[in-house]
């Protein structure tokens, strides 16, 4: 990943940076290996986000259907 400093703004090269970085999970993933988790935990998990996902998707759907 590069992100490039033009005329010594390192602030906003460093918001580029993390924004970049969010984009693609970096935090998330390292918030996740912080601590071990069981396989039974990590597939409720996994499970929990994609019904929560599914639930996000029928709602916007449902709102620019107009029901």
């Amino acid at each position: 990943m590069q992100v490039s400093v033009r005329d010594n703004n390192v602030d906003q090269a460093m918001r580029a940076l993390k924004k970049k970085l969010q984009r693609e999970g970096v935090f998330r993933e390292m918030k996740l290996r912080r601590h071990f988790e069981k396989p039974s935990e990590k597939r409720k998990r996994e499970r929990a986000e994609a019904v929560r996902r599914h639930r996000k998707l029928l709602r916007k759907r449902l709102e620019r259907e107009g029901f």
